[in-house]
């Protein structure tokens, strides 16, 4: 197979991987169209509904068939190996113990908070189950990825942390959103040869200052809408006849719906700036195999414009832009994404190929079920 050149390279700073700093980077890219994949959407809706959901299972896997399939690095996609029978027994299992755990909740009291905290406990161990599945039906090359994290990790990174976060208002955040990218990075495999990922909390605590002061600034914002709505009902108040008038109460519905859509963006817009940063800093802190580097470099506001312009695109549309939304987000996503390999490609994936081989057949076997968190 022939290799694909690299891409010109330029200031990391203006956006793109630098040459003289950080060495020649291979750009993923996405290779898939709109239009594409609105023929395989469709037809998972319709199946969808058509059999109550059943086919979700199976929808999922073409989707992510797809997806896997056009994301392309050297000239190569990955591949998903999921089976949709695989995906819908997981989805069976969460399905009857959701059942099982709102029937005892409602007549056996008791028995139904016992079951609730039990799912606190087996809730770390699906997770580090789920990820493992995710993992090992990806590969590469025809080499398979692989999970090693255990429910320990995965109690600290997903129940630990966030409960952190939200108890300290997003203060700590940064220190959770660590602890994530470090059991998942840390804990990943490909072939034979381990990620690791050390993202710096200073770096990730500058991402998370800019998301800040975009809450700060959109509360400014919602205060003053909150004032406008506090006088207007005290003008109401005080004016019974004026209260009545539909003018009044169309500027109270209209400052209401306001204030709500205003708070929405904020946050929303705070997040997305905040998951942007946070995923430049760990990826860019994350290496393969001790020597490749890998680099990510969104740019925020590019980001966030995308994403909130294939919200509003996809409302707008009733969903039936949803498609053409995800595409462009997957496309914007690889452009920004890469990876430095020490050495010659050909040779490092041969390596690895060779070092597999003992381990793939196993992978070739049932990988287990995907409980869909």
């Amino acid at each position: 197979m022939v290799l694909a050149e690299p891409l010109p390279a330029q200031s990391v700073g203006q956006g793109s991987f630098g040459r003289a700093a950080q060495g020649d980077f291979q750009r993923l890219s996405f290779t898939g169209s709109g239009s594409e994949y609105f023929g395989i959407w469709i037809v998972n809706i319709l199946l969808t509904i058509v059999t109550l959901g059943i086919y979700s299972a199976w929808a999922k896997v073409r989707r992510n068939r797809y997806f896997y399939g056009n994301t392309v690095l050297l000239g190569r996609g990955f591949e998903y190996h999921a089976r949709g029978g695989q995906i819908l027994i997981g989805r069976l299992i969460v399905f009857a113990y959701l059942v099982i755990y709102n029937v005892t909740l409602t007549f056996v009291p008791l028995v139904g908070i016992g079951l609730g905290v039990l799912i606190l406990f087996f809730l770390p161990w699906l997770l580090a189950r789920g990820l493992r599945f995710s993992a090992r039906v990806t590969s590469y090359r025809n080499v398979r990825f692989d999970f090693v994290g255990r429910a320990g990790g995965a109690f600290l990174a997903f129940i630990v942390g966030p409960v952190i976060a939200a108890l300290t208002l997003g203060i700590l955040a940064p220190l959770a959103s660590r602890w994530t990218y470090r059991y998942i990075g840390n804990n990943l495999r490909y072939g034979q040869k381990a990620f690791a990922t050390n993202p710096p909390i200073g770096e990730i605590y500058r991402t998370w200052a800019i998301s800040a002061a975009v809450l700060v600034l959109g509360l400014l914002i919602v205060g003053f809408v909150v004032f406008l709505n506090i006088a207007l009902v005290t003008t109401a108040i005080e004016n019974p006849d004026l209260a009545e008038a539909a003018g009044m109460q169309a500027s109270l519905a209209v400052l209401m719906v306001l204030g709500y859509v205003i708070i929405l963006t904020i946050f929303g817009v705070a997040a997305l700036v905040y998951r942007a940063g946070v995923r430049n800093v760990a990826w860019s802190a994350t290496t393969f195999d001790g020597k490749h580097r890998l680099l990510s470099d969104l740019s925020r506001l590019r980001y966030t414009w995308i994403a909130i312009s294939n919200f509003v695109v996809t409302l707008v549309t009733l969903g039936l832009m949803r498609p053409w939304a995800a595409v462009r987000m997957a496309r914007y996503v690889n452009e920004h994404t890469g990876v430095r390999f020490d050495g010659n490609v050909g040779e490092i994936f041969s390596a690895i190929a060779l070092e597999s081989s003992a381990v793939g057949a196993e992978f070739m076997d049932i990988e287990g079920f995907d409980f869909g968190f």
